[in-house]
């Protein structure tokens, strides 16, 4: 007598639900650290608030700041101002038509930011802008 084990007759199947499952939260995990990850090129400051501020392209931009203590930072790396025209020379070089844009925070020097402006324009940079926030 041949007794049929329940065993034998149940197939090895893949289930196709918790793998879709998976690979949603992946897609979703991967679209959220992208999202995360815009470029910042500038040190966090508390920029001034002015009414007639408008967006500007940030596409390949160099990022000039100044702090509330009067530190210089190019692309967040501590600079002196006497080093920012050796920096603004190398820009140049590599880039011929650079874009700077400088940042202040909102209790910095006035005279701090306006040394910045005038190395960079020394240097024949024009596409310069100085970052606010609007109202």
């Amino acid at each position: 007598m041949n007794i049929p084990s329940p065993r034998a007759q149940k197939r090895a199947r893949i289930e196709i639900i918790p793998l879709i499952d998976i690979v949603f939260f992946l897609l979703a995990t991967f679209v959220m650290v992208s999202l995360s990850m815009v470029k910042n090129q500038g040190i966090s400051v508390n920029l001034p608030i002015a009414a007639t501020s408008a967006a500007q392209e940030r596409k390949e931009g160099t990022t000039i700041s100044v702090n509330e203590k009067g530190d210089y930072f190019f692309n967040k790396e501590p600079i002196t101002l006497e080093q920012l025209p050796a920096r603004l020379t190398a820009l140049k070089n590599t880039d011929p038509d650079p874009r700077v844009f400088i940042n202040g925070d909102q209790k910095a020097e006035f005279g701090k930011a306006i040394a910045v402006l005038d190395e960079v324009r020394k240097l024949g940079i024009s596409k310069v802008a100085i970052e606010t926030k609007t109202k």
